[in-house]
């Protein structure tokens, strides 16, 4: 069977065609920078490859423009709309609802959108990729898997935020944890790749958002979003922790409306306020020219993950490995480098001529003699997506 996958970021869409069981990708593409005058679109097949920048200012302008070319006479990849059966979408915050890949219903979309207000870069998205998908693929079932879900191992003492009991109980506030399809897939690669029976990882998902998981025995035991996923690391666009007081002082001593400050936090920080550039590409082709500001934004995103690994270390009381991934992790030589600098105390040596040299593959970037493994690993969100939505059919 054909499964069609549709994973909407907070300023991209990923998609790619799978055909099932056999896991052959028929195509696959993105869509970057939705929003911006210069959004990049990439589409691949066996027979061509397409590059190209147009002005997309939705994601559903982006939808759209991937449906029609599935479709397209020439450059498609399928004949009629039945040709795919199903459509599995990743949808970011499932709260406690969900903690299984699920077939989309009314019922399930409502709670998409009630959650929406928890991760409102990205729910509405889902849910307007799920509407249009019932539209253009009427026949397809559609499948939901959630970010939330790998995370719903994270036992009581690290779920819970030290507020009234009530608050957790009644109004579910707690954490969450996002990026947990890509944590996961990556996760059980290394696992398989050290052949570890017992196993204590960190993966780090650096893309426009970012995260990080502590991982024990190819289970979530902590990680860095919360509630919603804004605290943790320095993301493009969102500041990540963040000292709840500031909140109050702009709204009550600068005169700032909440929904500016909302907006502010999560559209207008991170690496953007601190650089002017969301896009680490940017921002690394000014620390070569000596962009002080964009110096200091690497030192601190740096800075951040490596606390981040401090405390997962005491919280494992160990660590075999590390993981890199998603774009920024896969690609980024110069973050990796900074983030596993003066780390010997836990056993980390980077390799730099290792770390230098790209590859699509898993490979160790570690020296011979580092007691912690430090591996890259490409995430591969649509195909874990594809496969659990398959095993729910079957």
């Amino acid at each position: 069977m054909n499964i069609l996958v549709i994973n909407s970021g907070s300023s991209s869409i990923k998609f790619q065609l799978i055909q099932m069981p056999s896991e052959s990708v028929i195509c696959k593409g993105m869509v970057e920078q939705i929003g911006s005058q210069n959004t990049l679109f990439s589409y691949q097949t066996d027979r061509i490859e397409i590059e190209e920048t147009d002005a997309l200012e939705t994601h559903e302008d982006g939808l759209q423009k991937i449906a029609s070319l599935l479709l397209d006479a020439e450059k498609g990849v399928i004949q009629n709309i039945s040709d795919i059966t199903m459509v599995g979408h990743r949808v970011v915050h499932g709260g406690n609802s969900f903690s299984n890949t699920t077939v989309i219903n009314t019922e399930v979309k409502d709670k998409i959108a009630q959650y929406a207000a928890l991760a409102p870069l990205h729910n509405p998205h889902n849910l307007q990729g799920i509407i249009l998908a019932e539209q253009l693929f009427p026949a397809a079932k559609q499948v939901a898997v959630f970010d939330t879900a790998f995370h719903q191992t994270i036992p009581l003492v690290a779920k819970k935020y030290a507020i009234p009991n009530t608050l957790f109980t009644e109004n579910e506030i707690q954490v969450y944890g996002f990026h947990g399809t890509s944590h996961k897939y990556v996760s059980e690669k290394a696992i398989a790749y050290l052949k570890l029976e017992n196993s204590k990882i960190i993966s780090i998902h650096l893309g426009n958002g970012c995260s990080m998981t502590a991982i024990v025995d190819g289970k979530s035991i902590d990680h860095s979003l919360g509630f919603t996923p804004s605290t943790g690391l320095i993301m493009g666009s969102r500041s990540g922790d963040i000292d709840h007081s500031i909140i109050f002082y702009l709204v009550n001593k600068l005169g700032y409306p909440l929904e500016d400050v909302e907006h502010l936090l999560n559209n207008k920080s991170g690496m953007l306020g601190l650089t002017g550039y969301s896009d680490l590409r940017q921002i690394q082709d000014e620390v070569e020219k000596g962009n002080k500001a964009c110096i200091l934004a690497m030192e601190m995103n740096a800075y951040r993950i490596k606390k981040y690994i401090g405390s997962y270390i005491s919280a494992m009381n160990g660590l075999d490995a590390i993981i890199f991934t998603a774009g920024i992790g896969e690609n980024s030589s110069l973050l990796r480098k900074m983030v596993c600098s003066n780390l010997e105390c836990f056993g980390i040596a980077l390799d730099d001529s290792k770390n230098d040299k790209k590859s699509k593959e898993i490979r160790e970037i570690n020296t011979p003699l580092s007691n912690v493994k430090i591996l890259v690993i490409p995430t591969n969100e649509e195909l874990e997506i594809a496969k659990q939505a398959y095993h729910l059919l079957e």
